[in-house]
């Protein structure tokens, strides 16, 4: 019997070790990420280093910077078991409505009947490989209850108007999608494929969606980058 107990406590123990490993691997960059997140919320005039200026080239990336803030979250974080953020998150430490947004990159922007936050930019031919067409997706446009701040420009309904980089495209707001559920105030933007057929593929599923790094010049892989905040190291 008391070989039993101790069997029985050794599968104990190794179920509990391998949960805790799952776990350890599932929340190692966003438990990080998050604290900085959150103390930048609560202060951000106190981490000033961390904010990268709307409209900075890190290095020479074909991406401009969409907007003030600090990037919280990276591509393939994690917030829960199962979940791999598609895109990063761009914190400007303001009230919603406030912090401007505009296009990293020229293209043909379209805004679905329902999209109350979100649009996406038709890139004909990606700067990293010629000949092959990307999409970029912005959300988080709107208030609590969904009150868009997207600019008046792009109207529900907008299909294919073409925009420069540097064009204002909305406001960062905390729209969930959920009304009265609201996120911490931030953009959200991804890099998308191409479904081969002049679409776009769905931008939840990260498979769905390309490592932003070498399109914005930073070091956006949580992979790569388990800990800390990527800053850009050459501003114009």
């Amino acid at each position: 019997m008391s070989n039993q107990r101790a069997i029985f406590a050794f599968v104990i123990l190794g179920l509990l070790g391998g949960l805790g490993f799952y776990l350890y691997r599932e929340f190692r960059s966003s438990g990080t990420r998050g604290l900085t997140v959150g103390n930048f919320l609560r202060d951000p005039s106190a981490q000033s280093g961390l904010v990268i200026q709307a409209g900075t080239r890190c290095g020479d990336a074909p991406f401009l910077f969409p907007t003030d803030g600090m990037v919280g979250f990276l591509w393939d974080d994690s917030f829960r078991p199962g979940h791999r953020h598609a895109g990063i998150d761009i914190f400007a430490g303001t009230p919603a409505g406030v912090t401007p947004v505009y296009a990293a990159y020229p293209g043909y922007l379209t805004r679905q009947l329902d999209w109350k936050s979100s649009l996406i930019v038709r890139v004909p031919s990606d700067p990293l490989q010629t000949g092959r067409q990307i999409w970029v997706y912005y959300t988080h446009l709107a208030g609590p209850d969904g009150n868009s701040f997207i600019a008046a420009d792009f109207p529900p309904g907008t299909t294919e108007k073409y925009v420069e980089a540097g064009t204002l495209l909305g406001y960062q707001g905390n729209y969930s999608g959920s009304p009265g559920n609201p996120v911490g105030v931030h953009l959200h933007i991804s890099i998308v494929e191409d479904d081969g057929k002049g679409g776009f593929k769905n931008e939840l599923e990260i498979e769905n969606t390309y490592d932003p790094s070498p399109y914005f010049g930073l070091e956006l892989n949580a992979n790569r980058m388990p800990n800390g905040i990527p800053v850009c190291e050459k501003q114009p």
